[in-house]
């Protein structure tokens, strides 16, 4: 008879991720690389407005679209995820 269920030890180890947490990730280091630019600038990040810093986290994920592969694979390095075999 056949079942439609994976094998329990498959189960056990298997921990997906989904693309909305590696979407946070990479815009909570687009949105670090901002402040660190603000600092850097001599910027206090305090006294910028949050929705300022999003408007230009977005902007530089834009430029930067490397961050989601950074966030992915910070995501398989911390085991919230199982790399798919072949």
């Amino acid at each position: 008879m056949a079942t439609n269920s994976l094998p329990q030890p498959i189960l056990d180890t298997f921990k997906p991720v989904s693309a909305s947490a590696v979407a946070i990730l990479a815009r909570l280091a687009a949105r670090n690389a901002v402040k660190e630019q603000l600092r850097s600038e001599g910027v206090r990040v305090s006294l910028v407005r949050p929705c300022e810093i999003n408007l230009k986290g977005t902007a530089y994920l834009a430029l930067h679209p490397e961050l989601f592969g950074r966030s992915s694979g910070t995501c398989c390095a911390h085991g919230h995820v199982r790399k798919a075999t072949t």
